[in-house]
C-alpha cells in the first residue's frame, strides 16, 4: 500500500490493539497505576470503563504483559457466556480440569483447591475480563460467587472488569448490588485533547518507522480532533484513509482536503458545521448542474 511511499515498515494506524504502539496517554497511565495499586491490595473487584474506541483492550493487554511474575492471570476476552460456560472458561485458564458433567459444587471444590495451591506458592490469582458489559446477569452473579473463595486474611481470586459505560448501568441493577459493593477500585478513561491527538499521531508514525518531515501538521491534527472528539480508534481510521489519499495523489504530506474527505467517508466521524455547509453547497451545485444538463438534453436532442 503506502509503506514504501512514506518510508515506513508497517501500517501505523491499524485497529488491532498492539502494545508496541502504546503511547502512554495520561488517562491510560492513570488507569494502569490504579490497576497495579488495586491488585497489590489483594481484594475485591476492579473496574475500568470507557467509551467505545478509547483503548480499553489495549490497556487490558498492557496489564497482562506487565503483571508481576507472582500473578497467575486468567483472561477472558469474550464474556458473552452462560454461568456454566464462564466457569469452564475460568477453570481452563487456571489449568483446572473439570469432568464433562461438572456442576457448581465440583467447580467450586476444584477451583478452590487450585486457588489454595496458588496461594501456598505465595502467588496471586487474577481474572481479567474484557468487554464485561456483555456478561449476562446470571453470569455476573456466578462471578461474584467465585470471589467468595478466600482465606482468613485475603481473597483467593481478584477480578478486573474492562467495559463500556453500559457495564455501570448493569451493575446499578438492584439484583447486582452485592457485586457493586465489592468494586473497591474503579477508573473511567478520558478522551484525548487536541494536543494529545497531535502527539499520538506523531508517536504512531515514529513507531512505524517514519523519520521524515511532518506528515500531519498541528493544524490538520485539530481537524482530526474535532472529527474524532479525541477517540483513538476514530483517529486511527481517519489517519489511515488520509495517508491512502495522499499516497494516491503522490503527496508526501496530508492536506486538510484529504482529511476532510476521510471524515466525510467515515460514519463514526463527527462533521463540523463548516464541513457540513461545504457538503450541502456541493450537493446543491450538483443538483443544479444535473437540472441544467437535463433541460439541455431535452432541448437539443429531443
Amino acid at each position: 500500500m503506502y509503506l514504501y511511499h512514506f518510508g515506513i515498515k508497517e501500517l501505523p494506524f491499524t485497529l488491532t490493539p498492539n502494545t508496541s504502539y502504546f503511547f502512554g496517554l495520561p488517562s491510560h497511565k492513570e488507569a494502569l497505576n490504579v490497576l497495579m495499586t488495586a491488585l497489590k491490595c489483594g481484594e475485591g473487584f476492579i473496574k475500568v470503563t470507557g467509551e467505545v474506541g478509547t483503548g480499553k483492550t489495549l490497556i487490558c493487554r498492557k496489564l497482562l504483559n506487565e503483571l508481576p511474575q507472582h500473578f497467575v492471570a486468567a483472561y477472558i476476552p469474550n464474556p458473552c457466556l452462560t454461568p456454566t460456560e464462564l466457569r469452564r472458561s475460568v477453570a481452563s485458564e487456571l489449568n483446572v480440569e473439570l469432568t464433562a458433567l461438572a456442576d457448581q459444587q465440583e467447580f467450586t471444590q476444584r477451583i478452590q483447591q487450585r486457588l489454595i495451591d496458588i496461594h501456598r506458592q505465595n502467588r496471586s490469582a487474577v481474572l481479567i475480563i474484557d468487554e464485561a458489559q456483555a456478561l449476562p446477569i446470571e453470569s455476573i452473579e456466578a462471578l461474584r460467587l467465585m470471589t467468595n473463595l478466600e482465606t482468613e486474611s485475603r481473597k483467593l481470586l481478584q477480578v478486573v472488569l474492562f467495559g463500556q459505560p453500559e457495564l455501570d448501568e448493569k451493575l446499578a441493577l438492584p439484583e447486582l448490588r452485592q457485586l457493586k459493593q465489592r468494586v473497591t477500585f474503579s477508573y473511567v478513561l478520558r478522551l484525548m485533547d487536541a494536543d494529545q491527538v497531535y502527539q499520538y499521531v506523531r508517536h504512531r508514525m515514529f513507531v512505524a518507522g517514519y523519520r521524515g518531515a511532518e506528515i500531519f501538521s498541528k493544524k490538520n491534527c485539530k481537524l482530526l480532533f474535532k472529527a474524532s472528539k479525541g477517540t483513538p480508534r476514530i483517529v486511527n481510521v481517519l489517519c489511515h484513509k488520509s495517508l491512502m489519499l495522499a499516497y494516491g495523489e503522490g503527496q508526501q504530506q496530508v492536506s486538510s482536503r484529504q482529511i476532510n474527505t476521510a471524515i466525510v467517508d467515515t460514519e463514526a466521524a463527527y462533521l463540523s458545521s463548516s464541513l457540513m455547509l461545504k457538503i450541502s453547497l456541493g450537493l446543491c451545485l450538483l443538483s443544479v448542474l444535473s437540472t441544467v444538463l437535463y433541460y439541455a438534453y431535452q432541448r437539443f436532442y429531443l
